[in-house]
């Protein structure tokens, strides 16, 4: 029994496919496989190529920024903040190092600037609790 596939944006659905016989996504601890008959899981996807092999199409290649993969049953929801499909690996990888990693970078620069924003806050809040 072939898996059905929902690739989800914030805003819109980027992809849905039926007759998906295996799909290969990237997570904290590597590669992580799913056939049709594995049991119900969650995962964390990092960014990177989600492979995915459709009846009539062959694989098909997505670079996906991070997100969660949830298998129940027969579907199968990736929920990505971005994706971009395309036929090139080449530049699918460019994307994924450009665009979904650089912002990582930038996005935790901002949570440690955030993060010293709010323990200021918390010791000056201590401070008037303890005046």
């Amino acid at each position: 029994m072939p898996m059905n596939l929902k690739i989800l944006l914030p805003f819109q659905i980027f992809a849905e496919k039926a007759g998906v016989s295996r799909i290969i996504a990237e997570t904290p601890e590597g590669s992580f496989g799913l056939l049709p008959h594995r049991l119900d899981c969650v995962a964390a996807i990092t960014p990177g190529i989600l492979i995915y092999e459709a009846d009539g199409e062959g694989e098909v290649y997505v670079a996906v920024d991070e997100g969660v993969l949830v298998k129940t049953g027969p579907d199968v929801l990736i929920s990505v903040r971005r994706a971009s499909g395309g036929t090139d690996l080449g530049q699918l990888h460019d994307a994924v190092e450009q665009e979904f990693l650089t912002l990582d970078e930038h996005e935790q620069s901002v949570r440690s600037v955030l993060t010293k924003m709010e323990s200021d806050l918390i010791r000056r809040m201590a401070g008037f609790h303890n005046e």
